[in-house]
């Protein structure tokens, strides 16, 4: 069982940047694919950046040139880092760990573990 646990969140400005942590604990196996989810108000959850093993990342196409995922193999932490914050980017923010079986995707249901998520407020 993979334990995840976000932290960073909080209220920021227009143009502001973020950078959120995600404590990796528990069983993870090498295979293990990573991601940053978000979801706003009403909305889908969406795939933010993924990471894998070969430490490939990939950022969605909407936050490209924004956003960045990285992994500390010291610590066992993963990180967002998403800069020119707008009220868009107010969301609760998850990090997940995939299926060693699957290859990374942003589809939410090839992941088997979350975290609680950490809210994001950006305001104008």
């Amino acid at each position: 069982q993979v334990r995840l646990v976000e932290s960073g969140g909080g209220s920021l400005q227009t143009g502001g940047s973020l950078k959120l942590s995600c404590a990796v604990s528990g069983y993870t196996s090498g295979n293990m694919c990573m991601a940053w989810f978000r979801q706003g108000s009403g909305k889908e959850r969406e795939g933010i950046a993924t990471i894998d093993m070969y430490v490939s990342a990939t950022s969605a196409y909407s936050l490209k040139g924004r956003v960045k995922i990285s992994h500390d193999d010291a610590t066992n932490t993963l990180y967002l880092t998403l800069h020119g914050l707008h009220p868009g980017d107010t969301a609760m923010y998850y990090c997940a760990s995939g299926d060693p079986r699957r290859p990374c995707s942003f589809v939410s249901g090839d992941y088997v573990s979350w975290g609680r998520g950490t809210q994001v407020t950006v305001s104008s």
